[in-house]
């Protein structure tokens, strides 16, 4: 398997154990999902950076998800204009990595 294979194989097994925990700590009534939620954002951006450490898209996940979690921890009454703010700013960092994908020509790694 190449290295580039395992690298996907591990990034696929650390969302399916953080979700698997995650449903289980909801299930169990431990922790609720819609407060442990932006864990998964987390693990997402560790998984993109392990597969490359300068990947724009994977450090724009995890900062993503340390924001929604720190303002659901220190700021509860904040995420009533976050829940629109956030997911906007990254459907917008979205459209911009694939419009420089698709304008590089995809000969190249974006950023």
């Amino acid at each position: 398997m190449e290295r580039t294979s395992q690298k996907l194989v591990v990034t696929g097994a650390l969302i399916l154990i953080a979700l698997g925990a995650l449903i289980l700590l909801n299930s169990t009534r431990i922790y609720g999902f819609n407060d442990s939620w932006p864990v998964l954002f987390i693990v997402i951006a560790v998984g993109l950076l392990v597969q490359h450490v300068k990947n724009v898209s994977g450090w724009l996940v995890g900062v993503v998800g340390v924001i929604f979690m720190a303002l659901k921890r220190f700021y509860p009454g904040s995420m009533e204009w976050a829940k629109y703010v956030i997911p906007v700013i990254m459907i917008l960092s979205g459209v911009f990595l694939l419009y420089e994908w698709f304008k590089t020509g995809r000969r190249k790694k974006i950023i």
